[in-house]
């Protein structure tokens, strides 16, 4: 038997004490817990590489996928060869890792890990019992999500495929944590057969079949990690249920622990311990029904995240459906809760199976707040995203999107105003709600004013801190109106004045009949001393005698000037 101290099995924190024995390999953690142990039968192959914490030993398992044990010494890769040799008859194969860091290579998938090669070496591997689900990301891209930790010593949803999961020992509670990776995979490829024993082979002549290299793999990784396979049977399934969020058309598989979302382009597996929030919420065009449904931790699609499904229903739509459950176990498990027969409207059916089989408790709206036209919510806008907001006994659900919830244990205080105080915007107002602490604010515009009157008789019975500054922009409103009253008095004050001058507004405008160019005394008259001139410069100006100032002999007459041409109206 060989002994080796300060060994880490599954990349757990706790160090432990490794023995390899000819029954089999066991590992028991230093500061005291579960043992782990694996018979000597079950081991299929041995690895032994570089790792972070010294040299690693990968066990190929039979039935239980892979077991990694790192914190190994250099010299003690001889000592593990030799007992792998005596005690099972495995040679110890020495593995390098390819070390320069190229992030294009092959994809290989093996009995229990998905492996990621360049230049035939593995740059890492990736244990199938970490992959939580898979999607095709694009036409040539897939994306795989690996495991969530639930919990510090859990680390995932699978726990029931075996492997390095069922043990529940890898460091699930670590601060940072690889959650997605995206393969981009060009070209065509041909599906692999399986023969008798189980190993794939190519398929020979005619019989080879090419297609998208990216949704063979995809489709073999769904495969091998049984991502498409849950434990036990399904009790319920709703076809072609529509969801707001995330946007699409999902089939719903109700089972004993989870359910699962099943669309065309991506797959989802939702635990009901991660349901914190059940609503059932009538949208007030009186048509559908909608069931919003709260996760922590959320659903993730990609880069974004949804901490909430809302489904919609048609109200007037029933469902006949018949559970796929036992007698004894309707009895024993769900007597009270659940029926074996449903015959009802869709969403009342989905809600009480909901009910029945996450115990989670159905929240509707609260029975305090009416609107003005007896519906259970009011229109509104979050930005450009339009939806409506709806009053529940604690808190208040903005749906569809972006989904919000607010906790009246959070509000701090809510401000109802108008859009920028113009008359025109007096038909909508606003409502800001400003969290405590600091958190932000939610700001619903574009509510009808007839709202106004059911919203603050809601806050009053819940004894939410409410602001109205519509008041305050009402007599800005007066104010201005009584200012542009004044402006157009003192308006009218201006154009009296200007009628109190007379004709002399329109000697501009009226003809000169008294002018005559051939007349000598008129232009006399007109030059005179006495007479105001009104322009002109001091060359232009004659004394009455017709003689330039300043020079005893005259120059010869200037030219006639032209006869005015009188203005007629058209």
């Amino acid at each position: 038997m060989e002994s080796f101290e300060g060994i880490h099995l599954d990349l757990s924190q706790q160090p432990g004490k490794c023995r390899i024995a000819e029954s089999g390999l066991g590992w028991k953690p230093s500061g005291g817990g579960d043992t782990f142990t694996l018979d000597g039968s079950n081991i299929g192959g041995a690895h032994w590489s570089r790792a972070a914490r010294g040299f690693e030993l990968k066990i190929l398992s039979r039935t239980s996928g892979v077991i990694q044990l790192d914190g190994f010494d250099q010299e003690d890769q001889e000592r593990a060869s030799k007992a792998f040799k005596l005690f099972y008859g495995i040679n110890l194969e020495n593995k390098e890792h390819a070390l320069r860091g190229w992030n294009w290579g092959k994809g290989e998938f093996g009995k229990a890990e998905l492996a990621f090669s360049v230049q035939n070496r593995p740059a890492f591997e990736v244990p199938y019992s970490e992959i939580s689900n898979t999607n095709l990301a694009g036409k040539n891209e897939v994306a795989v999500e690996f495991s969530l930790p639930a919990g510090g010593s859990e680390t995932g949803t699978n726990g029931h495929l075996g492997g390095a999961r069922s043990r529940g020992r890898k460091a699930g509670a670590a601060r940072d944590q690889l959650v997605e990776m995206r393969f981009y995979i060009p070209g065509t490829a041909t599906r692999k057969d399986k023969d008798e024993e189980g190993e794939e082979k190519s398929p020979e002549g005619s019989d080879a079949e090419e297609q998208n290299a990216a949704t063979l793999f995809y489709e073999t990784l769904m495969d091998k990690a049984e991502i498409g396979e849950v434990a036990g049977d399904t009790f319920a399934t709703f076809l072609d249920v529509l969801h707001l969020t995330p946007r699409g058309r999902f089939d719903v598989d109700m089972y004993e622990s989870s359910f699962r979302l099943r669309g065309k382009t991506y797959d989802y597996k939702i635990q009901y311990e991660s349901i914190k929030k059940f609503m059932v919420l009538p949208k007030p065009d009186e048509l559908h029904t909608l069931i919003t449904i709260g996760l922590d931790p959320p659903l993730r699609q990609g880069q974004t995240r949804y901490p909430f499904l809302v489904m919609q229903f048609k109200r007037e739509e029933e469902v006949v459906i018949d559970l796929n459950m036992t007698e004894e176990l309707l009895e024993e498990k769900y007597k009270g809760k659940l029926l074996p027969h449903y015959e009802s409207p869709q969403h009342s059916v989905v809600a009480q199976v909901f009910r029945g089989l996450a115990g989670k408790k159905v929240v509707t709206p609260s029975r305090d707040f009416v609107s003005h036209h007896q519906q259970s919510g009011v229109k509104c806008s979050i930005k450009a995203n339009e939806g409506h907001l709806f009053c529940l006994d604690k808190s208040f659900m903005f749906v569809p999107k972006p989904a919000t919830y607010i906790s009246f244990d959070n509000i701090s205080v809510i401000v109802m105003s108008r859009v920028g105080g113009a008359i025109s915007a007096s038909r909508t107002f606003d409502i800001t709600i400003t969290l405590k602490g600091g958190s932000g604010e939610h700001q619903f515009s574009n509510i009808n004013r007839e709202e106004q009157k059911p919203l603050e008789e809601f806050f009053q019975a819940k004894g939410l801190k409410a602001k109205n500054e519509m008041l305050d922009d009402s007599s800005a409103l007066i104010a201005a109106a009584l200012k542009d009253a004044d402006m157009a008095s003192s308006d009218e004050e201006v154009v009296a004045a200007r009628a109190d001058r007379g004709s002399a507004d329109e000697d501009e405008e009226s003809v000169d009949e008294d002018f005559r160019t051939d007349s000598e005394t008129d232009v006399a008259e007109e030059y005179d001393s006495a007479h105001e001139s009104s322009g002109g410069s001091d060359d232009e100006m004659v004394d009455g005698d017709g003689n330039v100032d300043g020079g005893a002999d005259s120059d010869p007459p200037a030219d006639e000037r032209p006869k005015k041409k009188a203005k007629t109206a058209k």
